[in-house]
């Protein structure tokens, strides 16, 4: 068995955006010469990028006998069929269909998901949403923990 791991990282386009950002922190400092202009391009571009990285940064796993999709762990043996979700089902999920109890981990700019069922009673969430580029793989390494 094959552990699954993925990171949901940003898209190049929000990289040339924070840059962009460090540009005009820069422009607006400008008017207060050469080293606060210099000062505002690079901290703003720094502050723009980290917040792009931190966002990037969410990882979805299948551990040992858990899903990890960021801070959420969560046993395999309280889930229930995973669902592959096309681009135009998943964007279904993502807005109308959505239930406000579930558990979503959500990012815009990856088009396909998985949805999984919370089987646990105990438990008030109805289903799993996680964003991910390969969902075919996250849904065989969720039925290999199950069968294993």
């Amino acid at each position: 068995m094959q552990p699954y791991d993925e990171r949901l990282s940003a898209p190049r386009s929000w990289w040339f955006i924070a840059v962009l950002m460090g540009v005009s922190v820069g422009l607006i400092m400008l008017p207060f010469g050469t080293l606060p202009m210099l000062g505002g391009l690079i901290g703003g571009a720094a502050l723009a990028c980290v917040a792009v990285s931190s966002y990037g940064s969410a990882r979805v796993r299948v551990v040992a006998d858990s899903l990890v999709a960021g801070e959420a762990k969560i046993p395999v043996s309280a889930l229930g069929t995973p669902q592959v979700l096309d681009a135009a089902e998943a964007a279904a999920w993502r807005t109308y269909k959505a239930d406000p109890r579930a558990f979503m981990l959500l990012r815009s700019y990856i088009p396909t998901a998985l949805r999984v069922e919370v089987t646990d009673p105990e438990d008030p969430t109805p289903y799993v949403y996680v964003s991910t580029r390969n969902p075919e793989a996250l849904a065989a390494a969720l039925t290999a923990v199950r069968s294993a």
